[in-house]
């Protein structure tokens, strides 16, 4: 009887699809949605997609425009976002061009020349020019000699007077369906509500629209929020000085911007300021440092915003609280869109809350006065919550998320969970013998017996859930209320009023089909900084690896991300690739840039791979059991559960921390103890000096443990003069 082999399946041959997507572009996969996306518009289907930031919506129009003949037009309303993307494709060797006001006679007659000779597929303009009697016979000139295969709107949320950045002249893009009826549309946008979605469809006459929502998640962006008291400058210098990438920090006022501006200068960080009372000139210079990595920092209002191509921000951070939840997600969400980790902090104080409300009152409309009030609290909520905060957000967009995302810090660092079924019923039963008619303020009165005026107008007090509340605190039964409101428990009006409606999962807690668990606030929270785990080999080569790009990108005039994207520069410096051949395989990396860069990449990750071998092992580099004491710190263990997981006592593992500090490696301070308790040490330090350690301990009262003060001495024993930076 034969034998058969057991080997091992051939692999998959990419399809014709695929090995575009690695032509043009050098990513070996799609990411969700775009596939389906991209075959539907090669069908010359009409497409409205929503995609958040960050999750490849240009592809799905630039791909189809490569593939299909004739002329691409995308209409974009920002003149700096259409010259990033026409550099960038233009950088991957493909074939683009924009029209707009910034170009001169002769630079424009060259562009149209290009674009009727076939050597141009995706045209950018903006909708004023493009719908000009002067532009139109040129577009005809275009469908008659070359064709135009399609039309992509993009920011089509622009489209509909019910989204956030209506602008009137998006409207008469209706005239594109009349006056190219064959032609396919395809409307893209960041975020848009299902009554928005309805008015892009019928403002654009698109017909029998494929429309494709991809979820608002984005699980690369870890989220926290932080309270805002005197240190927080100190921790804001923290997140900047270990993020190891750029960033923008966004302040309400421009006095603000540049008052932070100027002391983060003064701290020795790159930053520079961006708000509406700068000129043009100034912006435009600040805004193309911070893109060519010559500046670190943008301090911004959201003046800086829908125009920003950077997809390697590495850190997003609220110096202040934003107006409303749906601005916080879209201005967090410029971190991260290469899809690589990214860090979104927002920095809560109640004292934001004056001026916010100030501007508020500014708005002439008390309808609209009373639906921004309703968003600044469901800002408030989240800053508040204790819930998930993607669960906080993602219901905000009506999309139901699970919790648990493990990536944010309320999910990294739970709070204690209570079982409150029985008071979740109270309340809920206290809205539905109300009438489903009252906010959360009057049913929180009604629990808990108050004898205001409302309760008795009302009769309230005749309610069988009249006082049942009593033995909570309104604290107690607002916390609730946000989680109820937060997990699809609860429904709210958003007409400006919130009122609270039952919905059928309501119905489910009352009737004992569901449980509520509750997460209740901790005192304090300790300030925690994200640490990826890349070894230090890897790390030094990914930072040459970009010192590299940065020096291409000045000689050619151009963003370092459009060299390449952090996350391709991240796998050379794990795979190290030593040959063109190998080189060429790196997800992102294009044939185009295999011989425009890549002796350049291979020459210096051979160097380095020499240096690595022929080196003397360093003298502090940690040993193999306090490398595993430091790994499971980064994971985000205590000392005492490091200890317990490597049955050691807590007292070595106390040890092993002071040793890994004192010879700089990546050990976060503030995840060992609060930064109000490492000053008060470092105080006492300064005053009887750091000699011996019992002078310390009896200086503080014995209010400190002999660890604590071990620590906060082995941090300043390492070279740093200020605590946690």
């Amino acid at each position: 009887m034969a034998m058969s082999a057991n080997f091992p399946p051939a692999a998959r041959e990419p399809s014709p699809l695929e090995q575009a997507l690695k032509q043009f572009f050098g990513y070996d996969s799609f990411r969700p949605g775009q596939r389906q996306i991209i075959e539907d518009a090669l069908h010359n289907r009409d497409l409205l997609i929503v995609m958040p930031t960050g999750g490849g919506k240009s592809l799905c129009f630039q791909l189809p425009a490569l593939l299909k003949p004739g002329l691409t037009v995308v209409v974009s309303p920002l003149i700096a976002l259409m010259q990033d993307q026409v550099e960038a494709l233009r950088n991957n060797g493909i074939g683009a061009t924009f029209l707009n006001s910034t170009l001169s006679w002769q630079a424009e007659l060259r562009a149209k020349e290009a674009i009727l000779n076939g050597r141009v597929k995706l045209l950018y303009v903006a909708p004023e020019r493009l719908l000009s009697e002067k532009f139109m016979p040129f577009l005809e000139q275009v469908e008659s000699e070359i064709g135009i295969n399609g039309f992509a709107i993009d920011e089509a949320h622009c489209v509909s007077e019910w989204g956030h950045d209506f602008r009137p002249e998006y409207r008469q893009l209706r005239q594109l369906r009349r006056r190219y009826p064959k032609v396919p549309l395809m409307a893209l946008t960041a975020t848009a509500t299902a009554r928005v979605r309805t008015d892009i469809t019928q403002q654009l006459a698109l017909r029998q629209p494929v429309t494709h929502v991809a979820s608002f998640n984005r699980p690369n962006l870890y989220y926290e929020v932080r309270p805002k008291h005197r240190q927080s400058y100190s921790e804001l210098l923290q997140i900047i000085r270990t993020a190891g990438g750029s960033g923008i920090v966004y302040c309400l006022s421009r006095k603000k911007v540049d008052e932070l501006a100027l002391r983060l200068q003064k701290s020795n960080i790159s930053a520079l300021p961006y708000h509406a009372g700068m000129n043009d000139e100034e912006r435009s210079v600040n805004q193309t440092r911070f893109i060519r990595d010559d500046a670190q920092v943008m301090v911004a209002t959201i003046a800086f915003g829908m125009g920003i191509n950077k997809p390697d921000v590495r850190f997003v951070v609220h110096y202040d609280l934003p107006r409303n939840l749906e601005s916080y997600y879209q201005e967090s969400g410029r971190a991260g869109r290469d899809g690589e980790p990214a860090k979104c902090t927002l920095f809560f104080s109640y004292g934001d809350l004056k001026t916010i409300e100030y501007l508020i009152d500014q708005k002439p409309d008390p309808q609209e006065q009373r639906i921004a009030r309703q968003q600044l609290r469901r800002m408030i909520d989240y800053a508040e919550g204790t819930d998930c905060r993607r669960t906080i957000q993602l219901s905000y967009f009506g999309e139901q998320f699970t919790g648990n995302c493990s990536n944010c810090d309320s999910c990294r660092y739970p709070k204690p969970m209570e079982d409150w079924t029985v008071e979740a019923q109270k309340f809920l039963s206290c809205v539905a013998r109300s009438g489903e008619r009252f906010g959360v303020t009057h049913i929180i009165d009604v629990l808990r017996g108050c004898k205001n005026q409302k309760i008795q107008q009302y009769e309230h007090h005749k309610l069988s859930t009249y006082g049942i509340g009593k033995n909570r605190s309104e604290d107690d039964w607002k916390t609730l209320a946000r989680t109820l409101l937060h997990q699809g428990l609860l429904d709210e009006t958003s007409d400006g009023y919130r009122v609270l409606k039952l919905n059928e999962r309501s119905w489910e807690v009352m009737r004992k089909q569901r449980t509520v668990f509750v997460a209740r606030p901790v005192t304090e929270i300790a300030n925690r900084t994200e640490r990826s785990l890349r070894s230090a080999e890897v790390e030094m080569l990914f930072d040459r690896l970009r010192e590299l790009r940065k020096e291409i990108a000045d000689e050619q005039s151009v963003p370092p991300y459009m060299v390449f994207q952090d996350s391709t520069l991240r796998l050379m410096a794990q795979q190290r690739p030593q040959t063109l051949e190998k080189f060429g395989q790196l997800n992102g990396v294009v044939n185009y840039k295999v011989t425009r860069y890549g002796e350049r990449f291979v020459a210096e990750i051979q160097a380095y791979c020499q240096e690595i071998e022929s080196a003397v092992p360093a003298e502090n580099l940690p040993s193999d059991t306090q490398q595993l004491t430091l790994e499971l710190h980064q994971q985000g263990l205590s000392p005492a559960e490091i200890a317990q997981k490597r049955q050691l006592s807590p007292s070595t593992i106390i040890e092993h921390l002071t040793q890994l500090i004192e010879s700089k490696q990546p050990v976060d301070i503030n995840q060992l103890l609060p930064f109000e308790r490492q000053s008060e040490i470092l105080q006492a330090i300064e005053t009887v000096g750091a000699d011996s350690l019992k002078p310390i301990f009896d200086y503080l009262g014995e209010r400190y443990s002999y660890d604590e003060i071990k620590l906060v001495r082995a941090w300043l024993r390492s070279g740093n003069d200020i605590l946690g930076f």
